[in-house]
């Protein structure tokens, strides 16, 4: 499996996305379509990201009992994204449903991958308000043998967890990590983080970038730069 930087086009607007996206001429990088702008236009920023020849990982974090996010990821499958994504907190039994509902009539689907917890969660964060004792870890690797027991492809993890997922669910089992940042850039509100290169090391198979690249001065050089640290 290649390794790949996904950017995190956390845009408000389609006008803003095709801005960002027009300074990448020639290249074709892999994006991420997150809640807000999916939210703000709909299905057809998919279509027309997709045209464009970018790959897409539909970041929508499904998690509603099993029949509803099946129907969901029924309507979904008809978008042709490349990946997209649930939380592992919703069951084994939703997840399975999940798998289901985006499965075409021909077999195919796109990757379908768990959150775990999210990079903005630490220890006390998980304790105090989800009143989830265990360690991190230790809840990251059951939600990520849930997933796999499940049939998904694999999970949404910080990149400080990617080694371990990979230790006990499989090679073949990806780990796509947010969290990610240039060792001399600001972490923002994310709690667990690594550098492309720490990331490359670890074993991530896919890196989330998004405000180190759509906020630097030049994104198209901050891109390459994480393709050089992460990929090359």
């Amino acid at each position: 499996m290649g390794k790949d930087v996904i950017i995190a086009c956390d845009f408000s607007s389609a006008e803003k996305t095709f801005e960002f996206l027009d300074k990448f001429e020639g290249k074709k990088p892999f994006v991420k379509i997150g809640m807000e702008l999916f939210y703000a236009e709909g299905p057809s920023i998919v279509r027309e990201i997709k045209a464009r020849g970018h790959k897409i990982f539909l970041d929508l974090k499904l998690h509603d009992i099993p029949n509803t996010v099946k129907k969901a990821m029924s309507v979904l499958s008809g978008l042709d994204v490349d990946m997209t994504n649930l939380h592992a907190a919703g069951t084994c039994k939703m997840m399975e449903a999940a798998i289901e509902g985006l499965t075409r009539p021909d077999g195919t689907r796109p990757l379908l991958i768990a959150v775990t917890q999210l990079t903005s969660t630490d220890q006390e964060a998980m304790e105090n308000d989800l009143l989830i004792k265990e360690p991190l870890p230790e809840v990251v690797m059951h939600y990520a043998l849930n997933a796999k027991k499940a049939g998904l492809d694999g999970v949404v993890c910080s990149p400080l967890e990617s080694k371990k997922v990979h230790d006990s669910c499989g090679a073949d089992f990806v780990t796509v990590t947010p969290g990610v940042r240039f060792a001399d850039g600001d972490k923002g509100d994310q709690k667990r983080v690594m550098t492309p290169a720490d990331a490359k090391a670890i074993g991530s198979d896919y890196i989330v970038v998004g405000r180190p690249i759509t906020a630097a001065e030049d994104p198209v050089a901050a891109y390459e730069r994480c393709v050089a640290e992460f990929v090359d």
